[in-house]
């Protein structure tokens, strides 16, 4: 099936809110009311794969921050996270980004091969920044 990466608007809210909770334990999902409220920010952009992912981003000056990428289950081990990720690392150049960088956690070994297969390296460590006592690495990615 070929990837549909899409832009998000506020037409997405539902569908990302669903994906998201399907995605993540359910004290970590986030709500419509989050989305909605990030994608109306300055510098915010979403992306949506019907299929049943999405990532949020931040840019800053220079720099683009992933906020949360998420892949529902049942779309995992398709492309749909490398296609969503690509897809904003060229949204981010588009606007004159250099950076991107994001948090993962320690034992999200999914993730991080992912964004290892990308080209992010490790920039640091946020001790015990998740709810459940999880460290989160910081990862960065030059774009430029």
């Amino acid at each position: 099936m070929k990837q549909r990466i899409e832009r998000a608007g506020p037409a997405h809210v539902p569908a990302m809110a669903a994906i998201h909770a399907a995605s993540f334990p359910a004290r970590e999902a986030w709500a419509e009311d989050a989305f909605a409220l990030q994608l109306i920010m300055p510098g915010v952009f979403g992306l949506i794969d019907p299929r049943g992912g999405l990532l949020l981003a931040r840019v800053t000056v220079d720099e683009a921050e992933v906020l949360t990428l998420a892949v529902a289950p049942e779309t995992r081990r398709h492309g749909v996270a490398r296609a969503l990720l690509r897809g904003a690392m060229t949204e981010a150049k588009g606007q004159g980004v250099h950076t991107m960088f994001l948090e993962v956690a320690v034992g999200n070994a999914a993730a991080r091969a992912l964004y290892q297969q990308a080209g992010f390296i490790e920039a640091g460590r946020r001790p015990r920044y998740y709810a459940d006592g999880g460290d989160a690495l910081i990862l960065r990615m030059p774009l430029a």
